[in-house]
């Protein structure tokens, strides 16, 4: 299979990672001086490619790295089972030292392991625990305890991080992850996810237990520079061309959105036979469009008419003092306690997102989707 110019909706690596240079080598010195790190963007803007790439770089015999999603954990004790296993895997080059290292740092727990077919492949791993006991803290040392068995330092990388405010008693299994960590002296801890506002809420808080855990990288877009020089490399490297006026235009349409932009350089590649043009350009913006529309029309079906009018509202350029009388009554709000509750609920569904006190529609090609259900 050849390999494609443009890469989306996965984490990208190698030549198809772009830019970031600044953020990877913060992170990779976070990861090698033990500073535990909270990286914070919106969905999509490459989070998880700029973890792996750091990871990469960082990786040696001092120190490893442990890489876990817990996106499919939906309480404490699938979280706990996720954990023994990441760490045990990814701090073990073979079969035998799983086990090893099973029996050695969880005698307590006795846990139990079942494999795959081919036992070098996988395995699951799962305990009965009493969270009444020292179960749990035998679990959460585990990194720490091999760490320092072994005399290498540790970084555990979870991503997907926001989901442990969904589970019940969030605010106690937060205290528990946090009085732990926060002691051990060879591990540290990156923890980001896809869901900013969560992110937001879990480490920005006085009163939860992980604010201030570590340094917080908020990470920005990509220049458009670099999104240029990127495009028309790639784009080269294939045996075609496109100017640097339409990498500009592909970028300044979804507003420098990282899966955005390579999706739609994408589109304009598969309609280019030699040289970018302007059709070839509307063709591929008029695809990304219709590709999006269904997952658009779920997003919007069931908003109120209020909902609707306060992203009529933020599509006609309005970014701040929503509850202003003027804007109230343009816009049909109701009232300054109304325009708060609409708020808190487009940014809980991720339609709308802030930015040093502005209001902007999260998504840009649903931006250009709403303008035309609109008519703005």
């Amino acid at each position: 299979m050849e390999n494609k110019p443009f890469i989306f909706g996965v984490a990208t690596s190698g030549d198809n990672f772009t830019d970031r240079v600044k953020e990877t080598e913060r992170l990779v010195s976070n990861f090698r001086h033990g500073i535990n790190t909270v990286l914070i963007s919106p969905r999509r803007w490459g989070k998880t490619s700029l973890v792996k790439k750091a990871c990469d770089l960082a990786q040696s015999e001092d120190l490893k790295v442990v890489y876990m999603d817990i996106f499919s954990c939906r309480n404490d004790k699938d979280f706990y089972n996720a954990f023994a296993k990441a760490v045990l895997k990814q701090t073990s080059s073979k079969f035998d030292e799983w086990i090893e290292n099973a029996r050695l740092f969880l005698s307590r727990i006795a846990p139990k392991i079942s494999f795959s077919p081919d036992p070098t492949m996988d395995f699951s791993i799962s305990f009965d625990l009493n969270p009444k006991n020292d179960d749990i803290d035998e679990i959460l040392q585990l990194p720490e305890k091999i760490a320092h068995k072994k005399n290498y330092n540790i970084v555990v990388c979870i991503d997907e991080f926001q989901q442990i405010g969904e589970f019940n008693d969030s605010k106690t299994f937060q205290k528990k992850l946090r009085s732990i960590w926060q002691l051990q002296n060879n591990v540290s801890y990156c923890l980001f996810g896809s869901k900013k506002h969560l992110m937001n809420e879990l480490f920005e808080k006085r009163s939860l237990p992980f604010y201030k855990f570590g340094d917080a990288i908020y990470l920005p877009k990509i220049g458009t520079d670099d999104w240029v020089n990127y495009i028309c490399n790639r784009f080269e490297a294939t045996g075609k061309n496109i100017s640097k006026e339409l990498s500009e235009k592909i970028c300044k349409t979804v507003d420098n959105h990282s899966s955005y932009v390579q999706q739609l350089a994408w589109l304009v590649w598969i309609h280019t036979k030699g040289t970018v043009t302007e059709q070839n350009y509307e063709d591929a913006c008029k695809d990304i469009i219709d590709q999006n529309t269904p997952l658009f029309e779920k997003q919007t079906e069931n908003l109120t008419t209020y909902q609707m009018n306060f992203l009529r509202a933020v599509i006609n350029g309005v970014h701040k003092e929503f509850t202003t009388q003027n804007i109230i009554q343009k816009y049909e709000l109701v009232s300054s306690s109304n325009v708060s509750t609409i708020k808190r609920a487009l940014i809980k569904k991720e339609l709308i997102d802030t930015d040093k006190g502005l209001v902007f529609i999260a998504d840009p090609i649903l931006e250009i989707w709403l303008k035309k259900e609109l008519n703005i």
